[in-house]
């Protein structure tokens, strides 16, 4: 398709526009009508440890959408020599989880609990326990409990919560809505039946049985009339109203009246952006955190505390290992070595190499070397990691004295460190005979072909597979259920499998049975070390320059990095 082509589609408000609010980074993209990116725009943000928890201000979210949004008409202006005044679609994701307190004047009553906040234990334990499904502590529900358990004031005057999505998608359309993916990690979903879609009966809702459960656990007369109303992808999700254009595009060129999809979570995106939405798929996504998203054809038979069970878009049951720590200490590794890089240039005259570079020696280096790293073990815990039980984690390179430390072991031990919690908490859907024909890899460690995906395959023992549009992220993933509006007389995987990603190329890594006995010895060990994690976090503290002991240390800025721009923005 030709530019003047797509300039009259821009023109005509026949593009799709998809907004997804990440942990570093928002990011606006706009696709035609081949669902092809044609233009898109950022803002780098970053959350806040305010009062021991972590948060966004609703400021920061207005400003950051309206700079996100402002990019990317710009970006179409450069491009098309027109400003898009309308689209076809539109539609908003989120990271997922968190917990966002609303009074009946629709103000928020306490800042915004991130899912990074890992204060809701004792909540999501005996929540886990009445339901008999886990209740992760990042779960929204396990957020409210706590409140409610530690007698906290703002609950007298609540009327309503929400996610971080569910809230700008209010803002825009005057609906107090969730796609039934996002709700799936507010509180359970009832996802039966298997086959429902957008407008059935049976369509899938908040678990009526465990609404009332938690009801008597936690002392509320009406859970449900705190919750939003869930939707599948396909729903009529509302109107971008006057109000709702206003406040994305000050200028008032944004008109009002674009149909919106669902509002998502980025776990949904993630799937959407990997066409993993069908029973037997999953997607793996590594960025500032990791996580595993595989489609159940059958319900698991006991809950497991590894495990989340979330749903698709269109409401299928999930399993979701997710890992607080992901990529962001290869990243640390690699900026040592590219200023090490830079700095000898500087003294022999010779070019500078850029970061992409970095990561490709590094990552080459690693093909080459001793399958379970000769010995080396990294940890890449910068938080705790509730899959292995460690609440308080640091990052560590061990060796023994009889260890090969070379760059090739270094590099594959913190590859291996990276997938190791994620490896644990996919042992569990093994036991549960859970299939899986492959897995898709996306965030931007994989740019880098060759090592990731191939060690990737070996960690998990499946096929793992790269599709040459999951770059493109959670913002294209929403535009494409925005655009499903239209589409709805086939299922939502149907949909992405002969329109979406028909031609797409995909690049398949099979686990090769040297890497997978390496990577196993490597396990091993890094079980066996996990005390030292332990003993690390007590020795150290949280004690740092600049810091003290009550107050955290700043995590590694990670908004001009690609590489950990991943499971929150699926480009990292």
């Amino acid at each position: 398709m030709d530019a003047d082509e797509r300039r009259r589609q821009v023109v005509d408000g026949r593009t799709t526009l998809g907004i997804e609010l990440g942990s570093t980074r928002i990011k606006a993209v706009l696709v035609d009508e081949s669902l092809v990116p044609i233009a898109s725009g950022a803002h780098e943000w970053e959350n806040a440890y305010v009062d021991g928890r972590w948060t966004y201000s609703l400021d920061a979210v207005e400003t950051g959408l309206r700079a996100a949004y402002a990019d990317l008409v710009a970006d179409v202006e450069r491009q098309y020599g027109v400003t898009p005044t309308t689209f076809r679609a539109a539609g908003v994701s989120a990271m997922m989880h968190g917990y966002l307190a609303f009074d009946a004047d629709g103000q928020l009553l306490v800042p915004f609990r991130t899912w990074r906040n890992t204060s809701t234990g004792p909540a999501a334990e005996r929540l886990s326990a009445a339901l008999g499904f886990n209740i992760p502590q990042r779960w929204s529900i396990a957020h409210l409990a706590q409140a409610v358990l530690d007698d906290e004031p703002h609950v007298a005057e609540l009327a309503g919560i929400t996610t971080l999505a569910g809230y700008v998608h209010r803002r825009l359309t005057g609906r107090d809505v969730l796609g039934v993916g996002d709700a799936s990690g507010v509180f359970p979903i009832d996802s039966t039946p298997a086959d429902s879609g957008p407008g059935d009966p049976g369509t899938r809702d908040w678990d009526d049985t465990m609404l009332r459960t938690a009801e008597d656990l936690i002392g509320l007369d009406d859970l449900r009339a705190l919750l939003p109303e869930v939707l599948v992808a396909g729903d009529d999700a509302g109107t971008l109203t006057p109000e709702g254009a206003a406040w994305l595009d000050p200028t008032g060129t944004l008109q009002p009246g674009v149909p919106l999809c669902p509002p998502e979570g980025d776990a949904g995106t993630g799937m959407v952006a990997t066409n993993a939405v069908a029973p037997r798929t999953g997607n793996v996504s590594v960025g500032t955190s990791i996580f595993a998203m595989v489609v159940l054809e059958h319900a698991l038979r006991t809950p497991h505390e590894e495990l989340d069970v979330v749903t698709t878009p269109s409401g299928d049951a999930v399993a979701m290992v997710h890992c607080n720590n992901g990529a962001s200490e290869i990243a640390s590794w690699a900026r040592v070595f590219g200023r090490f890089a830079e700095a000898a240039s500087e003294r022999t005259g010779s070019a500078a190499i850029d970061i992409d570079t970095v990561y490709a020696t590094l990552l080459a280096e690693a093909e080459h070397a001793d399958p379970d790293a000769g010995g080396l073990l990294s940890f890449n815990y910068l938080a705790g990691e509730p899959v292995t039980h460690v609440e308080d984690g640091r990052p560590l390179l061990l060796r023994t004295p009889g260890a090969r430390f070379t760059l090739g072991n270094l590099v594959r031990s913190e590859v291996h460190g990276a997938f190791a919690t994620l490896a644990i908490g996919m042992e569990v859907l093994h036991g549960e005979d859970v299939q899986v024909d492959r897995m898709t890899a996306h965030g931007g460690l994989f740019r880098t072909p060759g090592a990731p995906q191939r060690l990737l395959a070996a960690a998990l023992r499946v096929p793992v597979a790269l599709e040459e549009t999951a770059g493109e992220g959670g913002a294209w993933g929403i535009a494409v259920l925005a655009a499903y509006l239209e589409h709805t007389d086939r299922h939502l995987a149907d949909f992405l499998a002969e329109t979406v990603f028909g031609g797409d190329a995909v690049h398949v890594a099979d686990p090769e049975p040297a890497d997978v006995d390496g990577f196993r010895t490597y396990l091993e060990r890094y079980r066996r070390a996990l005390p030292v994690q332990r003993a690390a976090a007590a020795a150290t503290g949280q004690d740092g320059p600049g810091t003290d002991a009550t107050t955290p240390e700043p995590e590694p800025t990670t908004a001009g990095d690609p590489r950990l721009q991943a499971e929150k923005e699926p480009t990292r």
